[in-house]
């Protein structure tokens, strides 16, 4: 036997509008892509005369050629990619051994309530630039990548989402295995953890984006240049270029950069790898956004 729900006309009027809405709010976030887009891809005359909006004018890959012939892009890539290896390693190992903890009761972890406020004070106060790099030099981190993963290893933020996402979880589970004798680590790494595979996709790609994109650390923490990670070195590829003309060929390919193209370019090129994980995770990402606002 079926039955079949006929639609209110609210609803599918509701429906009809949420559709218009989403589909503005899509070009609304696309729209600037595209611009960029053009503008990496624009000859420098257009776009100073403002004639580039969503589609190149006076086509060229120069300032494309201009930021990847640089030996030096493929060094700051490098320092990148270990930035991210090893700070999202140290990010997550942190994020759910702290969240863990505080996602019990006051009766089971007494001491609570002083990580809880310590937390969101670190959140509320900070102590600055240069205390912060006055620490680093003193710690000897000055020119080593544990300068760009150390002093963020711990985000708060995270933690806090995390330990909310602990809270959700069935209590019968761990009080079923901790009865069976399981200890704290088992009930961490058997149960909570598998059962968090969406929220802690999330928290990797915020991490991982999050170093991706870090770009001042790096300016204040490595002195010497071929140790910039790639952000910081896109934002001084344009101050430090070479400027030394040898033949026609150079000086016409220099004509068509300009400020514009040349930085559109780095952005196109710093957002290719995250565009390329980011679907591998956006299923779980989405799923951790709302996973635990309906509960049974």
């Amino acid at each position: 036997m079926s039955t079949n729900i006929k639609e209110s006309n609210a609803h599918k009027t509701f429906m009809v509008f949420n559709y218009i809405f989403l589909f503005l709010t899509a070009i609304i976030c696309i729209l600037p892509m595209l611009h960029i887009i053009a503008l990496s891809m624009s000859s420098s005359i257009p776009i100073n005369a403002r004639k580039v909006f969503f589609w190149p004018v006076g086509f060229t890959l120069t300032p494309y050629d201009f930021v990847l012939s640089e030996k030096m892009f493929y060094t700051s890539f490098m320092v990148t990619v270990r930035r991210v290896l090893i700070g999202t390693s140290i990010n997550m190992i942190l994020i759910v051994l702290a969240a863990y903890p505080i996602s019990k009761s006051k009766r089971t972890f007494h001491a609570r309530e002083f990580y809880v406020w310590f937390f969101l004070i670190s959140i509320l106060f900070s102590g600055g630039i240069i205390p912060l790099y006055i620490i680093v030099q003193m710690t000897g981190l000055i020119d080593k990548i544990w300068a760009l993963v150390l002093p963020s290893a711990v985000p708060v933020f995270s933690v806090i989402l995390l330990q909310n996402f602990f809270k959700g979880l069935p209590h019968e589970i761990e009080e079923s295995a901790l009865m069976d004798g399981a200890s704290h680590w088992t009930v961490l790494f058997r149960i909570f953890i598998p059962l968090s595979k969406a929220a802690l996709a999330t928290l990797l790609l915020f991490s991982t984006v999050g170093h991706w994109n870090a770009w001042f650390d790096g300016l204040i923490y490595m002195n010497r240049p071929q140790n910039y990670p790639l952000q910081s070195y896109l934002q001084t590829v344009i101050v430090q270029r070479d400027l030394n003309i040898t033949n026609l060929e150079d000086f016409q390919a220099l004509m068509k950069l300009n400020l514009r193209n040349t930085n559109s370019a780095k952005i196109v090129v710093a957002m290719i790898p995250i565009l390329m994980i980011y679907p591998f995770l956006q299923k779980y990402f989405a799923k951790g956004i709302v996973l635990g606002s309906v509960k049974g």
